[in-house]
């Protein structure tokens, strides 16, 4: 069986993956808050976790692996977008999860056997917020409540690294009164008329964001499971918080054996961010037909644990790749597994750029068999994600002969008007202008519309 490699956060090394049970692989991703769009940085730990559940199925079978990605459908960002739109909450949060189905489909991303919505498990966190109290780990104050971070000061900050004290110093948010600790955070909230509510033996009220994620995975996945991610900026506070009233719920220090967590996304080099103009939904890929495998492509170009730069270059230089191993491998049927390279490259803490340079060797041997199962593993050449490859067939000589001797009689008049408006023309119906001494070249991309291409002759 392949050995499976993961860097282990909490550790902060490199270790063996050995499941808790190879008959039951249980694997926890914390999923987005339903209120609006996911921008490209929110599909990246989808994808990241997507290549991580394939090779947990193709390691250890798709009926012995369990994969739960919930979605946060109670927040005051969703109470927000309610007030501002005057639709309900729920019209919303519907809405919202499916489009980020949609778009998540469009990459190429499975569903998970589990996504679980928090709105459904409210009495099971009600449940465990009692148990906190109970056990002394949680207090009731003015409406809230709280959990007590010095109740379990030995085991908090081990997965972030960093000590209450020095936490406590360095917090820059406004403590409130009813806080025994700047640090103890809220469990369970009370709402008003206008907020969404629930009865609980503090009166009504709502979860806290924290809560939700340790209710859900317990009753979905045990009280210990193996595998839990999500972005890097999820590491503190919420797994962090996570950690500690799970453990202190049940009693030990186990809950999730490993923890993944992937770096962040920057769009040509910055962050992305509305104030730059450079920020975008996957929605506005697709609506502008950037294809999804080309989006899922370029992410794979680069390791989780470092940050991505999605590039217009890299998307272009994708969208070639593709479409080569695309033509290589058309009425092909996939090996009966992938090239042992990629799938060690992937065994080795989800090497996803290793893997594609091992894809890129067996294109270049013309083995198409192994590439199209090697493809297959990351998500990659489906049926499914294959129709913005193809493209009509059109004789373009006649266009690429018009251009050229446009370009003639331009080199002559020094009036390049002409030329500027066949270029126009011909990159309005979706075509790359390649032109150079020898010669000019039209290659139909993605959208590529011969309409448009009427009366251009």
């Amino acid at each position: 069986m392949t050995t499976i490699k993961l860097h282990n956060t909490k550790s902060r090394k490199k270790t063996e993956f050995v499941p808790i049970d190879a008959e039951n692989v249980r694997m926890y991703v914390c999923g987005p808050t339903v209120y609006d769009r996911a921008h490209l940085g929110n599909a990246r730990p989808v994808v990241v976790f997507d290549v991580l559940y394939r090779l947990l199925r193709e390691v250890y079978g798709a009926d012995h692996v369990t994969y739960v990605r919930n979605f946060t459908d109670v927040d005051d960002k969703i109470n927000a977008r309610a007030a501002q739109t005057g639709r309900s909450i729920g019209e919303i949060t519907d809405e919202t999860i499916q489009w980020f189905l949609d778009d998540m489909g469009a990459l190429g991303a499975l569903e998970p056997n589990a996504m679980p919505r928090a709105t459904q498990f409210i009495p099971q966190m009600v449940a465990m917020i009692s148990d906190l109290i109970s056990k002394g780990h949680a207090y009731a104050a003015e409406g809230h409540v709280l959990f007590a971070v010095d109740s379990w000061r030995e085991g908090y900050g081990k997965l972030s690294g960093r000590s209450v004290d020095d936490m406590i110093a360095g917090a820059r948010v406004e403590v409130a009164p009813y806080k025994k600790n700047p640090m103890d955070f809220v469990l369970w909230k009370p709402s008003n008329d206008s907020q969404p509510g629930w009865d609980s033996p503090w009166g009504r009220g709502r979860p806290g964001w924290h809560i939700e994620c340790s209710a859900m995975s317990y009753e979905l996945l045990g009280e210990t499971f193996d595998i839990h991610g999500g972005g890097n900026d999820l590491m503190f506070p919420h797994h962090e918080n996570e950690i500690a009233q799970s453990c202190c719920a049940h009693g030990d220090d186990s809950f999730a054996k490993y923890w993944l967590h992937n770096e962040m996304l920057q769009v040509e080099g910055k962050k992305m961010s509305k104030s730059l103009g450079n920020f975008f939904t996957v929605h506005d890929l697709l609506d502008q037909g950037v294809p999804g495998e080309v989006i899922r492509f370029v992410f794979l170009q680069t390791h989780y644990r470092k940050p991505m730069d999605w590039t217009e270059k890299k998307a272009k230089e994708a969208e070639a790749t593709l479409r080569k191993w695309r033509a290589l491998t058309a009425g092909i049927e996939p090996a009966d597994s992938a090239a042992a390279a990629v799938l060690d490259a992937l065994a080795d803490d989800l090497n996803t750029a290793g893997a594609l340079a091992e894809m890129h060797k067996l294109a270049a041997a013309s083995d198409a068999p192994r590439l199209l199962a090697s493809a297959r593993l990351l998500g990659l050449l489906s049926d499914d994600l294959g129709d913005w490859a193809e493209v009509p067939e059109v004789d373009l000589s006649t266009y690429e002969t018009q251009l050229l001797k446009a370009r003639e009689q331009a080199m002559e008049s020094k009036d390049f008007a002409e030329v500027d408006r066949l270029k126009a023309a011909f990159v309005t119906a979706g075509l790359e202008v390649r032109m150079s001494k020898a010669g000019v070249e039209l290659v139909p991309g993605t959208g590529f519309d011969p309409v448009k291409l009427e009366g251009l002759e």
